[in-house]
């Protein structure tokens, strides 16, 4: 029965699946530590008192959240030929774009729920605004940015799935390329759908837990 068993898809798809969830994990930290960057700069941009700083991080964040992030990564690898960017590479630049632009309204919504009182506290003991906001508005703000910046990674986690329209060998894309030869389509998505839930399940539950500890 165990012979039986390892001669499956659900076995033999192992190593191609495993490659492929290298690429998956890869592509979503990567593009989510230069997303956060991106995001946290937006975020504060629209909150600034620069008309101008405010005009294009509003564009930017609209534009990248009313297009789809498939549009996106087709544009980025296809259409913008004056650099020659390969396929891990525009998958990594349109989960940080975006990424960036979803975390910017968490950067923002979080800072705006701070209450104004911590602004006046803060000046009143003599801070600067920039002072204000790195000692006492941003540590409270972060906090509450922590659940739905681990939506984000989650959110991001699965939109890695689309970029196997550019041959870019994620989870999925392995996936396809085991079942096109075995023709095992079924047996094979099932181990695909476990491996994204061994990530996002507990990330959900880790989720949970950090909520509770934090009182957010």
């Amino acid at each position: 029965m165990i012979e039986s068993f390892l001669d499956t898809a659900y076995v033999k798809s192992l190593p191609y699946l495993l490659e492929g969830l290298k690429y998956t994990v890869y592509i979503t930290l990567v593009g989510l530590f230069f997303g956060f960057i991106l995001g946290a700069i937006t975020g504060l941009g629209r909150l600034s008192k620069i008309s101008i700083f405010r005009w294009i991080t509003t564009v930017y964040v609209e534009v990248i959240r009313g297009t789809p992030i498939l549009a996106q990564v087709l544009f980025i690898y296809y259409g913008v030929t004056l650099f020659d960017i390969g396929k891990l590479t525009a998958a990594i630049i349109a989960i940080t774009l975006n990424a960036g632009a979803y975390i910017a309204e968490i950067v923002r919504g979080a800072v705006y729920s701070i209450d104004k009182g911590q602004h006046e506290a803060g000046r009143a003991i003599g801070l600067t605004e920039r002072q204000t906001m790195r000692y006492i508005i941003w540590p409270q703000a972060f906090k509450r940015m922590i659940p739905p910046l681990g939506n984000q990674f989650i959110i991001s986690l699965k939109d890695t799935s689309l970029f196997s329209v550019i041959a870019v060998t994620e989870l999925l894309y392995m996936g396809k390329q085991y079942y096109n030869t075995t023709f095992e389509i079924f047996e094979t998505l099932i181990m695909v759908c476990i491996f994204y839930l061994l990530i996002t399940i507990p990330t959900s539950i880790i989720l949970r837990r950090v909520e509770r500890k934090l009182d957010v």
